[in-house]
C-alpha cells in the first residue's frame, strides 16, 4: 500500500462520498456547526489518514501519507473505524479501552459520531447497490472478506441493544 498512488484514490472516495450524501443527506446536517470541519481519520495500521472535509453536504476526502491537519483527528486500527461506522462497535468502549483515540476538537469528533450512528451507514452495501449486475457477486465476494478478516465490512443484520 505504500506504493498506492493517492490522488485516483482521493477521487475515488470523494466520488463515493458524494453518492452517500446524495442517499443520505441527513447525515452532513446533522453535523450542524461542524458541517465545514475538516476530520481527520487515520487507520493506524495503513501508512496514509483520510481527510474529510463535509463541506456542507458535497463531502471532498483527501489521502495523505504521514501526518495530516484537521479540527479533530480519531485514529484506531481500520477494523475498529469500520465496526464503528457500521454500528458493531460501541465508539465509548473503544475510547476507554485505548483502541480508538480522538485528539483535537472532541465536540466535531462527537457531532460526527452522533451523525455517522444515525444514519446507520452500510458502505460496502452502498457499494453493491450501484453495482449493478455485480451486486450480487460483489456482495459474497464482502461476506467471504467478512469471514476471513473479521473485519466488519457491512452494518450488521440486528445490532444488540445494551
Amino acid at each position: 500500500m505504500n506504493l498506492m498512488p493517492l490522488p485516483p484514490l482521493s477521487l475515488a472516495l470523494t466520488t463515493y462520498a458524494r453518492k452517500v450524501a446524495l442517499s443520505h443527506p441527513g447525515l452532513f446536517r446533522r453535523l450542524g456547526e461542524y458541517s465545514h470541519t475538516r476530520f481527520v481519520l487515520d487507520p493506524t495500521d495503513l501508512p496514509f489518514a483520510i481527510c474529510l472535509e463535509p463541506n456542507g453536504g458535497t463531502p471532498s476526502v483527501t489521502v495523505t501519507r504521514g501526518h495530516a491537519e484537521g479540527a479533530a483527528r480519531i485514529a484506531g486500527p481500520l477494523a475498529a473505524l469500520l465496526g464503528l461506522v457500521h454500528g458493531a462497535f460501541d465508539g465509548d468502549a473503544l475510547f476507554f479501552s485505548r483502541d480508538l483515540v480522538i485528539e483535537g476538537e472532541t465536540g466535531a469528533a462527537l457531532a460526527l459520531r452522533n451523525a455517522v450512528d444515525d444514519a446507520e451507514l452500510d458502505l460496502f452495501g452502498e457499494i453493491s447497490q450501484r453495482s449493478g449486475p455485480f451486486a450480487e457477486p460483489l456482495q459474497h465476494i464482502i461476506a467471504f472478506a467478512e469471514r476471513r478478516t473479521g473485519v466488519c465490512l457491512t452494518r450488521p443484520e440486528e445490532i444488540e441493544a445494551w
